[in-house]
C-alpha cells in the first residue's frame, strides 16, 4: 500500500484524499484523546498539511492539551466520525484517524505516546518506540 490515501466518515459526508506519505503513525494514550476513543487510544498518522484534501461540511471543537499547546479536533457533525485533529505547535500537520482511512491501506503505529497517562489495564506493544508524554515533533512526510 502506499499513497495516495482516502477516507470517508461513516455517513460518507465527509471525504479526503492524501497525496503523501505519513511522517509518523502512532497511538496516543492521553486523557483527551482516551474521552474521544471511548477509553481506548487514538491511533492516527500524521501528514503534511499540503497533502490532504477535505471535501464536506466539518464540526471542530479546541481546547488546551497537556502539552501547552492548542488542539483541534474535527469530526463529521452529521455521523460524528473522528476525521482528524491538527495542533497550534505543529500547523504542517493534520493528524487523521487511521479509523476515517479507507481499508487498506497498510498503516499501523510505531509509536505510542503519552503512555504515562494510559490506564492501569492498557496494553501497549513493547515492539513501539514509547513516550511518556509528548515526543519530539516528526521530520516531514518524504
Amino acid at each position: 500500500m502506499g499513497a495516495p490515501y482516502s477516507g470517508r466518515c461513516a455517513c460518507g459526508a465527509v471525504t479526503a484524499e492524501i497525496r503523501g506519505e505519513p511522517a509518523a503513525v502512532r497511538q496516543c494514550w492521553c486523557a483527551q484523546c482516551r474521552k474521544i476513543a471511548a477509553g481506548s487510544p487514538t491511533t492516527n498518522a500524521m501528514f503534511a498539511t499540503a497533502d490532504v484534501i477535505i471535501s464536506g461540511e466539518l464540526a471542530d471543537t479546541a481546547y488546551v492539551a497537556a502539552s501547552g499547546n492548542t488542539l483541534t479536533q474535527s469530526f463529521c457533525p452529521r455521523c460524528g466520525t473522528p476525521v482528524m485533529g491538527r495542533s497550534s505547535a505543529r500547523p504542517q500537520f493534520r493528524t487523521l484517524r487511521l479509523g476515517f482511512l479507507d481499508e487498506p491501506h497498510g498503516l499501523a503505529p510505531r509509536m505510542a505516546i503519552w503512555t504515562a497517562e494510559a490506564p492501569d489495564w492498557a496494553v501497549i506493544d513493547p515492539a513501539l518506540e514509547q513516550h511518556p508524554g509528548q515526543p519530539p515533533a516528526p521530520p516531514p512526510a518524504s
